[in-house]
């Protein structure tokens, strides 16, 4: 049976992943279906950000409940604030054919690879410490002491880059995207993945 990819995509806060993935999915001329799994969080929502779309945001006593009856498939503290992901639809999002990525940090990917082995992780990286900060202060989201905080945990996230399968550096939007694409296309023609799609033709060919 044919399924979809599952795609980690990690990143230190500002390196531009979420805008990456939003291009991806409004410009999507792949012909492969892809969905982007939306997250739980406790923090506070941010101006222009859609509960249900951006994140599901609930209390905190809402999420350790939901840690007890074991339905995140991975989830993380990170400055105070919990993020995770459902099991809920995963599966069945596969099943559907449909690609699903997971925009989540390096232990989030840790506790997935635990217990998927069939995951395809990426890492984005910035151009420089200096752009990073540029970029956190330019999009007006956080007090420069979360700033600056961010910044201290991006450099130890970049540590973890070794531990993915994928490397790109968003030095350039159009650049990232296209390498983006490339990894859903390589991930795609695999032997395991072209097999189970041309089973019928490939045994064809060898029997005649």
């Amino acid at each position: 049976m044919t399924t979809g990819n599952l795609f980690i995509i990690s990143a230190p806060s500002g390196t531009g992943k979420s805008f990456l993935l939003k291009l991806l999915l409004k410009n999507n001329k792949l012909k492969f279906n892809i969905k982007l799994s939306i997250s739980y969080t406790t923090r506070i929502k941010r101006i222009g950000e859609i509960n249900n779309k951006d994140y599901f945001f609930i209390s905190k006593k809402k999420f350790q409940k939901m840690i007890i009856n074991n339905e995140f498939l991975e989830y993380a503290k990170v400055f105070g604030n919990y993020y995770g992901t459902p099991k809920k639809n995963i599966k069945n999002i596969l099943k559907d054919n449909t690609d699903i990525f997971l925009n989540i940090d390096w232990q989030g990917a840790k506790q997935v690879r635990k217990k998927i082995s069939q995951v395809c992780s990426i890492f984005i990286l910035p151009p420089s410490i200096k752009e990073l900060y540029r970029r956190l202060n330019l999009r007006g989201k956080d007090h420069i002491d979360i700033i600056n905080k961010r910044m201290l945990q991006s450099k130890k996230e970049i540590y973890h880059f070794y531990e993915y399968d994928y490397l790109i550096i968003n030095n350039n939007i159009n650049d990232a995207i296209f390498d983006l694409k490339n990894i859903i296309y390589a991930e795609h023609l695999k032997i395991k993945k072209q097999f189970n799609i041309y089973n019928i033709f490939i045994n064809k060919l060898l029997n005649e």
